[in-house]
């Protein structure tokens, strides 16, 4: 039986290519097929995806521009339509919408390859893989695949409630000896745990210092709104009291609109988008939804300083907004996206400015036990690579492309839960090197007993254990509220209304490290450091804390039950040392940041004739908004600068290329370079 909040995709057997960060020589014709081709249940029926091989790029351009819609019948190939006509397709789509901003980091990392292709429902997918496999055309081939829930949606989160949330409001009034009165900061231990807790008992006691670290970050750092962070999740309730202010706004587009007014490819996204019903709709209503993605969101970004709710690792101050949260739904009540529509919503994030992925969803390990139900999923990077070739290059785009070699980081941080199975490897995509994998520990730094561990975790953070600090009991109201003794609090969904509660799982560890790596970035954004997506990995690691002097002996949990009436089950502690990874610390990483990374550098400028492009110099300069600037522009026949306060205007004279030299009274210096061109579209840098 599954009990913790985690998503597993249904495994199959694909016969596909092994792909290569974006490398486009590694696109070889997929081998032939053999008879030995299983479609596995789970399949879509009558869908494929297809990968064509870079050569066909003109001709696919040319066939997409002349139709009439989003999709065509024909690919333009001939070779590859006559086995479409053999095989009944009637619908052949690119897989990822032009977006003319991001378009050619598209191209180059070959995305623009990817294919839908749907078939008469009734078309046997075995014999349509062997057709396909055998054409020079295309590289690489795969079913489509839907995202599963591993939980069951019937057993719901522990909300608070009313009666307590009052009580709690009350004792916050006063002084609670918290950075932030919020009501339910002090029970957030995950943030801050100074060890007395309701769940504080002899059996399992909390332990100073198993959290995050955040009251020491806070002091220097509380969010800042120029980070963006993806939730890849349920909808996320963008109206709740203690979310709203801090959620990702795309101010060009209107909620159920049918107009793409940026031009990004999809319509009405201001908060995000509905992958599962491919519209603007984030929902959060249905009574299967469980408010997983609004519990994730809320520890990231929960607004703090409004005494309402809870707090978030980098949600503001209550004066200045925190991080800013994206809501790629790609669950929705009992649908859920196939994985076509996860590439989609993986690289949406990364081009809409996004620069970590919170993804507390992934396979079952390839080492969880079947007899508990769980199907083991893929064991090697070589493995999962060559059974998802379309996820692994959705999240090779996101680790590559996301942020900017001019902002706080160049490539993106994708993090993703290690897995609830008790496994002795992490889940993938969690396990993959390019991603962050997370295990959840308890209150006391012992492992959740639900989490997986191995090798491949890259760190810890508290996830909660309710069978580990389980003590049975009943509010005022009489609720039975023994199961959410040693959980994580946040802001939920129950309902259709906003409110607040209890859940557990590496689904909560996960946005524990999403949080602190927001809020490290938040403060390198105002320290002025750039960091590339590795290095600031490597930051987060070095700064970490080893938990494995904890692991001695052995800790009794109370395994798939909530009553210390049953038997209990011994977890062995030294088994886990060196495969938890580190527990993240937030006050260490903000105090390593400012001597870390390197300066942030002033983009090169793209600008059209006669016309200008403007660009405030303080962001890339430490103190800049008190600083005084001057330019030096080599060919003045091409470019002149001008200024205003901190704000300078570089004007197109004539077509060409000039170097110029930026001084600040502070006693800095950079160089760039300036493009004029006829048709550049002025938006300051490519």
């Amino acid at each position: 039986m599954k009990r913790i909040y985690i998503y597993v995709i249904t495994a199959f057997a694909l016969l596909a290519g092994a792909c290569s960060d974006n490398n486009l020589n590694d696109d070889a014709p997929v081998v032939p097929a053999t008879p030995d081709i299983v479609i596995p249940e789970g399949a879509a029926e009558g869908e494929l995806l297809i990968k064509f091989v870079p050569e066909m790029t003109e001709i696919l351009d040319r066939t997409m521009k002349t139709r009439a819609a989003g999709a065509s019948t024909r690919s333009g190939i001939p070779s590859t339509d006559e086995v479409l006509s053999i095989l009944g397709a009637y619908d052949f789509e690119r897989v990822f919408p032009v977006d003319v901003r991001t378009e050619e980091k598209s191209r180059e990392a070959g995305l623009h390859l990817w294919y839908l292709v749907r078939f008469d429902k009734n078309t046997d997918l075995k014999e349509a893989m062997e057709r396909l496999s055998g054409l020079g055309e295309i590289s690489k081939l795969q079913i489509n695949p839907a995202i599963q829930r591993a939980y069951n949606p019937k057993k719901k989160p522990v909300p608070v409630s009313e009666a307590a949330l009052n009580r709690m409001r009350t004792r916050a009034a006063a002084d609670n000896g918290f950075k932030f009165n919020d009501a339910l900061l002090p029970h957030q231990w995950g943030y801050i745990n100074r060890g007395v807790y309701d769940f504080a008992t002899e059996k399992a006691p909390a332990i100073v210092g198993s959290d995050v670290n955040c009251e020491e970050a806070w002091e220097l750092c509380t969010g800042d709104p120029e980070i963006i962070v993806a939730v890849l999740d349920e909808g996320v309730m963008y109206t709740h009291e203690d979310l709203t202010a801090n959620m990702w706004v795309n101010e060009k587009e209107q909620v159920g609109s049918d107009q793409d007014n940026d031009g990004n490819g999809y319509k009405g996204d201001r908060y995000g988008y509905n992958f599962v019903k491919d519209n603007g709709n984030i929902s959060w209503q249905a009574a299967e939804d469980t408010g997983h993605g609004t519990h994730v969101a809320g520890t990231i970004a929960a607004v703090n300083g409004n005494n309402k709710g809870v707090c978030g690792i980098a949600g503001g101050d209550g004066t200045k907004k925190g991080v800013r949260i994206m809501s790629c739904q790609v669950f929705d009540g009992d649908g859920q996206v196939r994985m076509v529509n996860e590439a989609r919503a993986i690289k949406y994030a990364a081009d809409n400015g996004a620069v970590i992925l919170q993804c507390s969803w992934g396979y079952n390990s390839a080492y969880s036990n079947p007899m508990q139900g769980y199907m083991p999923g893929p064991a090697t990077d070589e493995e999962w690579a060559k059974s998802y070739p379309l996820e692994k290059e959705a999240l090779d785009y996101f680790i590559h492309n996301a942020g900017s070699p001019n902002g706080v980081i160049e490539g993106g941080l994708a993090i993703f839960a290690s897995g609830n199975e008790y496994s002795y490897m992490s889940s993938y995509p969690a396990a993959y090197e390019g991603c962050i994998s997370v295990a959840s520990i308890a209150a006391d730094y012992t492992p959740s007993s639900f989490s997986n561990y191995g090798a491949e975790v890259d760190f810890c953070a508290p996830g909660g254990d309710s069978e580990y600090h389980c003590v049975p009991g009943e509010d005022t109201d009489g609720n039975d509220v023994s199961i959410a003794q040693g959980m994580i609090l946040s802001t939920l969904v129950v309902e259709g209304k906003q409110a607040y509660g209890y859940n557990e799982g590496t689904s909560m560890a996960c946005p524990h490290v999403s949080g602190v790596a927001a809020l490290g970035l938040s403060y390198a954004l105002q320290q002025r450091r750039h960091f590339k997506a590795q290095e600031f990995i490597n930051l987060m690691k070095q700064t970490a804390r080893e938990v494995d002097s904890y692991y001695k002996g052995y800790k009794t949990y109370y395994y798939l039950h909530n009553s210390p009436g049953w038997s209990a089950t011994k977890m062995d502690l030294p088994s886990y040392r060196g495969k938890m990874g580190k527990l993240v610390d937030a006050g260490a990483l903000l105090r390593a940041i400012a001597g870390s990374g390197s300066d942030m550098k002033i983009p090169n400028l793209y600008v059209g004739t006669g016309k200008t492009v403007k660009i405030d110099l303080r962001r890339y300069f430490l103190n800049g908004e008190e600083l005084t600037y001057e330019c030096t522009i080599n060919d003045t026949s091409k470019a002149v600068a001008t200024f205003e306060g901190t704000v300078m205007t570089v004007k197109g004279v004539v077509t060409g290329m000039t170097n110029a030299t930026l001084k600040t009274s502070g006693g800095k210096e950079q160089s760039f370079t300036i493009t004029i061109r006829n048709n550049a579209n002025d938006n300051g840098w490519m």
